[in-house]
């Protein structure tokens, strides 16, 4: 026959406490909640489907790694590139045909794109009122960005891009850029800040070139003030 023990403490047994069981019980709850909105979430869904096409597509990889060039967007990391690429549709051009033609606007079918040159070779020309002929402003290769105003403010081109050889670029629209800031907003402040960032340091560049051209002008009137006096 057993006794008690000799010291006369009966050994202590753990109940789990109500609020114990009702911790579980929360902890549980809130884990399959995750998982139910992992499972049935449109966007969480769109998101990974995305990311799946992009990483089965050697050209969209490639397209993701020049989007981080530092003739386009340097800032991004190589995830945000990733998964902006994964808003991105590839189109094809054709030698000779206009990717985006000057004062074309969202009245006129342009569907406000950014477009990032992934193979080819795209010029950039202008209408200029004192030419006949268009103005060459630029040469754009593997890397190069086009039509980020546009894609900010759909406001009419200011340039025409013409394919000079057979041309594929990877395409950001306005549509895609309003979904991806609805699905990943993080990368999308990071991807629009990039732009912003681009777009000033073009205007400083403008600025800079506009103040050397009044000083030559300033030049040339003198000169011509000093050959040609009152």
């Amino acid at each position: 026959m057993e006794h008690p023990p000799s010291n006369g403490c009966a050994k202590a047994v753990h109940r789990p406490s109500t609020d114990d069981n009702r911790g579980s019980f929360l902890l549980s709850a809130f884990l399959a909640m995750a998982l139910l909105q992992r499972l049935f979430n449109p966007h969480l869904n769109a998101s990974g489907a995305r990311r799946a096409r992009v990483k089965g597509s050697p050209t969209a990889l490639r397209a993701a790694q020049l989007l981080r060039s530092s003739h386009a967007l340097v800032q991004l990391s190589e995830a945000e590139a990733l998964t902006a690429m994964g808003f991105m549709e590839l189109r094809r051009y054709a030698e000779g045909e206009a990717i985006i033609r000057q004062g074309a606007s969202g009245g006129t079918g342009d569907d406000g794109f950014m477009a990032l040159v992934v193979d080819g070779e795209v010029t950039v020309e202008a209408d200029v009122v004192s030419r006949l002929d268009k103005l060459t402003v630029n040469v754009l290769g593997p890397g190069s960005l086009m039509g980020e105003i546009s894609l900010m403010d759909g406001a009419a081109r200011s340039a025409t891009c013409t394919a000079s050889t057979a041309v594929q670029c990877a395409v950001l629209t306005r549509k895609s850029l309003e979904a991806l800031i609805l699905e990943e907003p993080t990368a999308a402040a990071k991807l629009l800040s990039a732009v912003a960032q681009r777009l000033s340091a073009r205007l400083r560049q403008t600025d800079i070139k506009l103040h050397l051209y009044s000083q030559l002008v300033f030049s040339m009137q003198k000169e011509i003030d000093r050959l040609i006096p009152d």
